[in-house]
């Protein structure tokens, strides 16, 4: 069997770049954290979505 290597927690962590430069430049960093976890997490389960679809 061919096994697939798959990155899992890709979107988060790019979320949690994300947040924390965002959080950095507008000098709320907790806010953006959260928020760039939050929005990491949902695009993760969609993309879990699409793959399952196929």
């Amino acid at each position: 069997m061919k096994e697939k290597n798959t990155q899992k927690g890709r979107f988060i962590g790019l979320g949690l770049v994300f947040g924390t430069v965002v959080g950095v430049l507008t000098d709320n960093i907790g806010l953006w954290l959260s928020l760039g976890i939050v929005f990491g997490a949902a695009l993760e389960m969609k993309n879990k979505d699409l793959k399952n679809k196929k």
